[in-house]
């Protein structure tokens, strides 16, 4: 059948939270995982606007993977700009293109927008993360620090 890659939907939420699960466990802050279900599915499909969107790479009934983003409308070069969220693809379906295919999509949404930058942090420890982007043609920016705040 092939994949196909499409905007999600709100009847992808409990597969597009599998996902989002997986992606926590593998990146190890799955202590502090709050994400259900049901917040997925009020969050990115309930709320105007949404919280977050996704596209997902579909097998048949399955969802072989998905990229998670939100827009960022203000920033210093006066034109919108997309951050990258969560980006994963589930263990049978990697090495296939999937997440490429996933990025190349995002690209298209980000000048769909007019956005003029798509932004994301990805850990030092993922070097075929790194990798899988630097072949993308990304490049990492090292201008600014990342900081955190907890509330």
């Amino acid at each position: 059948m092939g994949i196909k890659i499409r905007k999600a939907k709100e009847s992808d939420s409990e597969k597009v939270w599998q996902l989002m699960h997986d992606l926590a466990v593998f990146e190890k802050y799955i202590g502090s995982f709050a994400i259900t279900p049901e917040i997925v599915r009020e969050k990115g499909f309930h709320k105007s606007p949404p919280d977050f969107y996704c596209i997902v790479a579909e097998d048949g009934n399955k969802i072989a993977g998905m990229l998670v983003y939100y827009f960022l409308p203000y920033t210093a070069q006066n034109k919108p700009a997309i951050y990258l969220k969560e980006l994963y693809v589930d263990t049978p379906y990697r090495n296939q293109k999937i997440g490429e295919q996933l990025m190349n999509a995002l690209k298209e949404e980000a000048r769909l927008h007019g956005c003029g930058q798509i932004k994301w942090n990805v850990g030092p420890w993922n070097k075929r993360g790194i990798e899988f982007y630097e072949r993308l043609g990304a490049r990492e920016d090292s201008t600014w620090l990342n900081f955190s705040w907890d509330v």
